[in-house]
C-alpha cells in the first residue's frame, strides 16, 4: 500500500461486537474464528475464510488417536451470521471446507458464493453447495467473486505442492485487495521455493499465517503441518509484509503452540508488527495517521 502504512488496533468483544461496529470510511474490520477462519468486512461485504464453526471434526474423529475436541468455543453458529457475501476456502479439509458450516450458511444466505480450488470442485460439491454460487480457483488467476472485490490466487504447499492430473493445485492461498492494503492469507502452508517471490511484487500490507508448525509423528497419522512462528516471520521480513497475524492454534489438543510461547516470540524485535488473535476481540484495521515508513504497534501486540 505504500509509505502510509497501516494501523491494527484490538477492540474488545465477540462476534457481534465486530459485526455491528460502525466503521469510519477506508476502515475494515478483521475477526479470527479459530483455527485458520477469519471473517472481514471490507468494501460493504462480509467475507469469510475458512469457517470452522461446527463440532463436525469432534463427531467424526470421536474415540481415535486425535480426538478433534474444540479448545475454544464456536464464535458465531453458522446460521446466526449476518448476511455472508462470499467464502473463501483454501482447501477440502474438514476445518477448511466445513462440512458443518457451509452447508448452513449455503441456506441461510442465498446470495453467498464459495470459492474453492477448482481441483476440488467435486468436494464442494459433495457438501451440497449449489454450483452455480460455486467459484473456482487456480493458482495465477485473478478473481472479483462479489462487485469490487478482488483477489488474486496462489500455490500453497501444505508440506507439499499438490497438483490434480490437470496440473491445478489442491492448494490455494488468497490476497484481497481491501480499503487499506492487500491481506494475504495462505491457508495451510509450509515454505516452499518460489513463495516468496510469489509475495513480493504484490505488494502485500497484512499476512495471516499458520504458525503450528509440522513434525513426522503428526504427518506420519495423517496431519500434515504448517510453517512455524520463525518461518512465518522470515517470509514476511524477506517478502516485504510489515504485519502478521498468526493462526492455527488453540483449536485442538494435537495440533496447537503454546500460546504463551507465542506471545514471548512476538514479543521480540522483528522488521515484521505481529498481532496475535483473541478469541474474544477484533481488529480494526485503517490507515496509519503516524506512520514513518514502518508500521505501528497500535494495541494488537
Amino acid at each position: 500500500m505504500g509509505a502510509d502504512g497501516i494501523r491494527i488496533d484490538l477492540r474488545p468483544g465477540g462476534f457481534s461486537a465486530f459485526a455491528e461496529a460502525d466503521l469510519a470510511a477506508g476502515a475494515v474490520a478483521l475477526r479470527w474464528l479459530g483455527q485458520a477462519g477469519f471473517a472481514l468486512r471490507t468494501g460493504g461485504h462480509l467475507v469469510l475464510i475458512d469457517p470452522y464453526l461446527s463440532d463436525s471434526l469432534a463427531r467424526k474423529y470421536a474415540g481415535k488417536e486425535f480426538a478433534h475436541t474444540r479448545m475454544m468455543p464456536v464464535p458465531v453458529a453458522p446460521d446466526a451470521l449476518p448476511p455472508v457475501d462470499v467464502v473463501f476456502c483454501t482447501h477440502r479439509h474438514s476445518d477448511h471446507m466445513d462440512p458443518g458450516t457451509l452447508p448452513l450458511i449455503a441456506r441461510v444466505h442465498s446470495d453467498a458464493r464459495f470459492v474453492a480450488p477448482r481441483a476440488e470442485l467435486a468436494s464442494a460439491l459433495s457438501l451440497g453447495l449449489p454450483e452455480d454460487r460455486i467459484v473456482t480457483a487456480d493458482a495465477g488467476e485473478r478473481l472479483e467473486p462479489a462487485p469490487g472485490l478482488r483477489a488474486t490466487v496462489l500455490a500453497s504447499a501444505h508440506e507439499d505442492l499438490k497438483q490434480d492430473a490437470e496440473g491445478r493445485h489442491h492448494f490455494l492461498g488468497y490476497v484481497l485487495d481491501t480499503e487499506v492494503g492487500r491481506i494475504y492469507h495462505s491457508g495451510d502452508c509450509t515454505p516452499y521455493p518460489g513463495l516468496v517471490e510469489s509475495l513480493a511484487p504484490l505488494e502485500i500490507d497484512l499476512a495471516l499465517l499458520p504458525v503450528n508448525g509440522r513434525d513426522a509423528f503428526r504427518r506420519e497419522r495423517g496431519a500434515p503441518g504448517n510453517m512455524t512462528f520463525d518461518e512465518a516471520i522470515a517470509i514476511c521480513e524477506r517478502a516485504g509484509v510489515p504485519h502478521l497475524v498468526p493462526h492455527h492454534f488453540g483449536m485442538f489438543a494435537f495440533n496447537t503452540v503454546d500460546v504463551a510461547e507465542l506471545r514471548r516470540a512476538a514479543a521480540l524485535s522483528h522488521e515484521v508488527c505481529v498481532h496475535i488473535p483473541d478469541a474474544n476481540a477484533w481488529m480494526m484495521l485503517h490507515r496509519a495517521a503516524d506512520a514513518t515508513g514502518r508500521p505501528t504497534q497500535g494495541d494488537a501486540r
